[in-house]
């Protein structure tokens, strides 16, 4: 903030926008929340992105109310406007599956309906106006406040370890831990070269989560900064430049769910797969 006129310089306005509101321990053992970036640094691996958490269970929490309404509502002989919405969105969900996923397990349509609906609720949290929830959180002493989940690494990184964690556990299950074994050790060279097998298999299964995680973040981390650029013009610039950015946006939002759920599915297809 400029010591003279007491207004954020646009350097200082871009990192205040791209701070997370966080909570962990200071270096001297007690716990709060962050007032600068500098203290959030000090927190640590442990800290807690206070606002990463409370947008991504409040649009989780939406998501599930909407659909367990809409299912207990749902008729045959008079169905809604809003019930074939859902339905067509679970239909497209499943034509997505019957397309890319040939193994049998129920885990997985709800799987990739739920990354798939949820990722876009988060992602649509950047056609939010850009100071409108953060000016609102100061009024309540609320320094910091990101407001898009999925811009936030954390967050993208955690999903993509728990499809991880889901891709080897079904790999096992279904392959045996030999045959999952036998997978890294013996392919694509054979015995021979099973140095070099693990070496590429192990990478290559290691890049799943990291590529899944930052192909979203990084989306989404270079449209949320486009458009705290785009606030610092006047305000009769912003209007020019922000409605056809969110208008062109739009279609990143639904693209990279769509690009997340088609990633899980095919990754929950070659975990079922007996070879590959």
């Amino acid at each position: 903030m400029s010591a003279t006129t007491g207004v954020m310089t646009s350097s200082e306005y871009i990192k205040h926008h791209l701070q997370n509101l966080t909570y962990g321990q200071f270096p001297d053992g007690h716990w709060g929340i962050a007032h600068s970036a500098e203290q959030a640094k000090e927190m640590g691996f442990w800290a807690l992105h206070l606002d990463t958490l409370g947008f991504s269970f409040i649009l989780g929490s939406l998501f599930l109310i909407v659909f367990y309404r809409a299912g207990r509502n749902m008729t045959v002989s008079t169905p809604s406007g809003f019930q074939n919405f859902i339905e067509s969105i679970i239909d497209f969900v499943n034509e997505n599956i019957r397309g890319s996923f040939n193994g049998n397990n129920p885990l997985v349509a709800p799987l990739a309906l739920t990354c798939f609906i949820w990722i876009i609720l988060m992602n649509t949290m950047d056609l939010l106006p850009i100071d409108l929830l953060p000016k609102i959180a100061s009024w309540i002493g609320v320094d910091y406040l990101k407001v898009v989940p999925t811009a936030d690494p954390n967050a993208t990184f955690g999903m993509s370890l728990g499809i991880f964690i889901l891709m080897i556990y079904y790999s096992i299950k279904e392959k045996g831990a030999g045959g999952f074994a036998s997978e890294l050790a013996f392919h694509p060279f054979g015995k021979a070269m099973l140095p070099v097998n693990l070496l590429l298999e192990g990478v290559g299964l290691l890049a799943k989560p990291v590529s899944l995680a930052l192909r979203l973040f990084g989306n989404m981390y270079a449209g949320e900064l486009i458009f705290i650029l785009i606030a610092l013009f006047p305000y009769w610039i912003q209007w020019s430049l922000s409605l056809p950015w969110a208008i062109f946006h739009i279609l990143i939002v639904l693209l990279q769910g769509f690009i997340f759920m088609t990633l899980v599915i095919v990754y929950m297809d070659m975990a079922h797969q007996k070879e590959h």
